[in-house]
């Protein structure tokens, strides 16, 4: 059985008990109105020097696929796999890399692309660690900024929305890897964030 099966012997705790799909937050068209902007405001800033864009898998794999067809410019594109959730919906605050990067970042333009920003924390560990690899430059795009969660001041030029201290899921945001596939976003009940 897999792991969101029942509490008999031998089988995990369900992590989806007591929670349930709440209102929609942001729909699918503002999710895509708000993706063509961003790509217009980055392919403005960036002509001349196309960017490497470095995706957070797996929550931004969604919103980095859209956001790169909304970029008028040659783009590359890596992915790292970041964890500091796990199955909760609290982050733990200690961040393990699982994939690191294929490409060398010297003298590239790097912009990292993340689903949301909650303490800053794991984001602020990333962005140390590749200004180590000395690219031209590293800026971040955030789908999602909660308002008034961050730790660490990030300085994020390119943001969709931001957003109250709920727990949402879809558009690649999940909670026990369920509901990535939701084409808006929404909160989920039950859960703490």
């Amino acid at each position: 059985m897999n792991k969101l099966g029942g509490n008999g012997p031998g089988r995990e705790e369900d992590p989806l008990a007591g929670l349930s799909l709440g209102r929609v937050i942001i729909t699918e068209d503002e999710i895509a109105r708000r993706i063509a902007e961003l790509g217009e405001a980055i392919t403005r800033d960036y002509t001349g020097r196309p960017p490497l864009l470095v995706g957070v898998l797996k929550g931004a794999f969604v919103f980095m696929a859209d956001l790169a067809r909304a970029i008028q410019l040659p783009v590359e594109m890596d992915f790292m796999a970041v964890s500091s959730y796990g199955t909760a919906t609290k982050t733990s605050g200690i961040v393990r890399i699982v994939k690191d990067l294929d490409v060398d970042l010297v003298d590239r333009h790097v912009l990292i692309v993340e689903d949301i920003v909650d303490s800053g924390l794991t984001l602020s560990y990333l962005r140390k660690g590749l200004s180590a690899q000395n690219p031209a430059s590293l800026e971040i795009c955030a789908l999602l900024v909660k308002t008034d969660q961050q730790r660490v001041d990030l300085k994020i030029p390119y943001v969709g929305f931001e957003i109250a201290p709920d727990f949402v899921v879809g558009y690649g945001l999940d909670v026990a890897e369920v509901y990535r596939n939701l084409r808006d976003i929404r909160i989920m009940d039950g859960a703490t964030s």
